[in-house]
């Protein structure tokens, strides 16, 4: 692990940091990927015993991300997507009431997080690695982890890639942590194409869908298989329906299905069972039939709490935070795994540069936390134009 040294000082020349990165789901293994590449040492600290695999849903496929595979010499991957034709709007019927013939494509979340898992070495991948704290990061010219089991680890440099409920942010603007819960979450769910019935398969398949009404807006679109299948019967579709939760319904149904009442997600499976009929009677009372029938035929929907965060900073001595640690930008921009992707490589360019560490840092700051806010911007502005409550 890294030696000590005066807070400001240069690096050596070629020095090979070590680095630290909080979190190994898709914007950790971004970073992560890069630094190992551009020589330094990465240690992924994740907190999970089993890994992330699997539990990803679809990415709406942007540019940045395009930028990172290329980087890293994977454009392969990129082109792993399903393209939805068109981008329809459906009326409370099930009709398809307007069209927009431009068409999009997705991409496995599943398979982005093992290309890039495959680009870090195994034993740098670290399972059950909960971090509890990190030390003032700005005290030492090292920043030293301490994790749930009492370890303590330093490293030249540590990267918050820890989510909405970043332990990391404490470290970089502490006492000014918390999450704003907007008023609003998402249900979502992913089935395997075949799993569709066939009338909701014939409005669907092919098309990016949405239904918008008072309290109401579900979209939905075909992903990858989980191993990056393409052919038809093997994709996923990905399904998404935002909704009016007050903090006491969020808390109660948090509380219902087993989890802290502070919480504001639950995995597949973990939605307790009268509540996941409830929902699915919900579907039947308020949407189409097509939208309907692919709530229904989801026996694990989860859950997602809508929630902002825009700190002042993004790093502090040698600590950096990126992707939703950073800045939390709501789904409606379909630009988090992008957002990540351009921390990733705007962070690995500042150090290439060789300048002290602090240094560097305080650079890609100010490349990445203006787009950040720009970005968490539209995203509210998004959300206001949805009619589900004032956000």
């Amino acid at each position: 692990m890294a030696q000590r040294r005066e807070t400001g000082s240069p690096e050596p020349a070629g020095h090979a940091l070590d680095i630290g990165v909080v979190g190994g789901s898709i914007g950790g293994l971004f970073a992560a990927a890069l630094l190992t590449r551009d020589g330094h040492r990465v240690s992924v600290l994740e907190r999970s015993r089993r890994g992330l695999a699997r539990r990803g849903a679809g990415l709406v496929a942007q540019q940045e991300l395009f930028d990172l595979l290329d980087e890293v010499g994977r454009e392969d991957a990129g082109r792993l997507g399903v393209v939805a034709r068109e981008r329809i709007t459906l009326d409370r019927s099930g009709r398809v009431a307007s069209r927009d013939p431009s068409p999009q494509t997705q991409l496995s979340w599943d398979h982005v997080y093992e290309t890039f898992r495959a680009l870090v070495p195994a034993d740098r991948y670290l399972l059950d690695h909960a971090v509890a704290s990190i030390e003032d990061p700005s005290s030492a010219g090292a920043a030293t982890v301490e994790l749930h089991d009492g370890r303590r680890l330093d490293f030249d440099l540590v990267v918050g890639a820890d989510g909405s409920g970043s332990v990391a942010r404490e470290a970089v603007v502490p006492g000014a942590t918390a999450n704003r819960y907007v008023g609003y979450s998402t249900w979502r769910g992913l089935i395997p194409e075949s799993a569709l019935p066939a009338d909701a398969a014939r409005t669907l398949l092919g098309r990016f869908a949405f239904y918008t009404a008072p309290g109401e807006h579900v979209l939905g679109y075909l992903v990858p298989g989980a191993g990056g299948e393409v052919e038809p019967g093997h994709r996923r579709y990905n399904w998404v329906w935002y909704r009016p939760l007050t903090p006491d319904a969020l808390r109660t149904v948090m509380v219902a299905s087993g989890r802290p009442p502070s919480s504001v997600s639950l995995a597949p499976g973990e939605l307790e069972e009268d509540l996941r009929r409830d929902l699915a009677k919900a579907a039947t009372l308020r949407l189409p039939p097509p939208f309907a029938e692919v709530v229904l035929a989801e026996p694990e929907p989860f859950l997602q709490a809508i929630v902002d965060f825009v700190p002042p900073r993004i790093v502090r001595g040698r600590a950096a935070l990126l992707g939703d640690a950073a800045v939390t930008v709501r789904p409606h921009t379909a630009m988090g795994a992008a957002k990540a992707a351009g921390d990733a490589l705007a962070l690995a360019r500042v150090l290439a540069r060789g300048e002290p560490v602090e240094a560097a840092l305080e650079r890609y700051q100010a490349q990445r936390l203006p787009v950040g806010a720009a970005i968490a911007g539209y995203g509210q502005r998004l959300g206001r134009s949805i009619p589900l409550v004032a956000a």
